[in-house]
């Protein structure tokens, strides 16, 4: 007798959910918690008219059942992906790097995600796919780690849709702008020097048009100013170890020059291997002070005097002022952001008093 296809010993089918294991949904959540889905939903986007002790039960729920939001449930019931975006430029280099791993960490304990773009080049057709690429993408807003002025000028072409806060590059009231105080920076290295009783200070600038290298010039020449101290012209590296031993060996040959004034560590770390080859020993006949405080500036023989820059700072505070900017200050309950991070001088054993002739 053939059998038939419908075999009476196969139980009927069931619903995933009905099994053990199977994953909870939000309707799930809300039985638990006996409130409706749509408080489930408010809860889950941090919705503040949600009661305190209302919004404790349903989490309870959720880490009963072991519930995990989806990302994109999130982004339909409140309009936003929870995704930001970030441009960054010279990305391998110290400052970017820990900039962008502060906005990281900012952003993860926020509950956000963040997708990067690097950059290694800074023209404007460059600048603007990046960020058509990522709004196409949802960016709820972008963080961009502009340290050149024609980068900010292709970003304000861009004219994306989303909150921008730009680092070291003012572009007006369309964006926010977070920077570290390199005017004060270079004041406090110039000043620093000159009451060792140099008669002057030598710089090495980063490359021009780079805003904080600008503003760095523009702080050393306003101290010398100040002091009356004889104003020479700075030299212009490319922010490497290696330009700044090339410029170093050519200070090395002016017997003039006493103290060194230089725009970054690394530059200032050429500049000791230079002195040190011509027989020019720092700080015993040049003082030499570099910027930004990398972790190796206390290694280096003889320690660097520094300039440091809170990198960490920086990047926290530029993810500070995107969320009060997409979320409202008010309902962050967060103070208001200062955008000039402050540095300070950290002196070592790269500077002494100037020698006596």
């Amino acid at each position: 007798m053939p059998r038939s296809t419908a075999d009476s010993s196969v139980p009927p089918r069931r619903s995933r959910r009905g099994f053990a294991g199977a994953r909870p949904v939000m309707d799930d959540v809300a039985r638990l918690a006996g409130v409706s889905k749509q408080t489930v939903s408010r809860v889950i986007n941090d919705n503040p008219a949600v009661r305190p002790e209302t919004r404790e039960t349903v989490l309870a729920a959720m880490r009963s059942l072991g519930y995990r939001p989806s990302r994109s449930a999130r982004s339909l019931a409140s309009g936003r992906t929870r995704m930001l975006g970030v441009i960054s430029f010279d990305a391998a280099r110290f400052g970017p790097a820990s900039i962008l791993t502060a906005i990281n960490s900012a952003a993860q304990e926020a509950g956000y995600l963040v997708s990067s773009i690097a950059l290694d080049t800074a023209d404007r057709d460059t600048v603007v796919r990046a960020a058509d690429r990522l709004s196409a993408e949802g960016a709820d807003g972008v963080i961009a780690i502009a340290p050149q002025r024609r980068v900010g000028r292709a970003l304000a072409q861009a004219q994306l849709p989303t909150p921008v806060v730009v680092l070291e590059n003012d572009l007006g009231d369309s964006t926010s702008l977070i920077a570290a105080d390199s005017m004060n920076g270079a004041r406090l290295a110039t000043e620093h020097l000159l009451r060792l009783g140099h008669g002057t200070v030598q710089h090495i600038a980063g490359p021009a048009g780079w805003t904080s290298a600008d503003v760095r010039v523009a702080g050393w020449r306003a101290t010398l100013r100040a002091a009356g101290a004889p104003a020479t012209e700075p030299i212009f590296g490319d922010w490497s170890a290696d330009s700044g031993y090339d410029l170093g060996r050519r200070l090395a040959q002016r017997p003039e020059v006493t103290a060194v004034f230089a725009a970054n560590d690394q530059m200032a770390l050429g500049v000791l291997r230079a002195f040190h080859e011509a027989g020019r020993p720092v700080p015993d006949e040049v003082s030499v002070v570099g910027y930004d405080d990398i972790p190796e500036a206390a290694h280096l023989l003889p320690p660097l005097t520094t300039v440091r820059t809170d990198f960490a700072e920086i990047g926290t505070r530029s993810l500070r002022l995107l969320l009060d900017r997409l979320e409202g200050a008010d309902a962050r309950g967060s103070a208001p952001v200062d955008p000039v991070v402050p540095v300070e001088l950290v002196v070592r054993r790269s500077t002494g008093p100037a020698p006596r002739r």
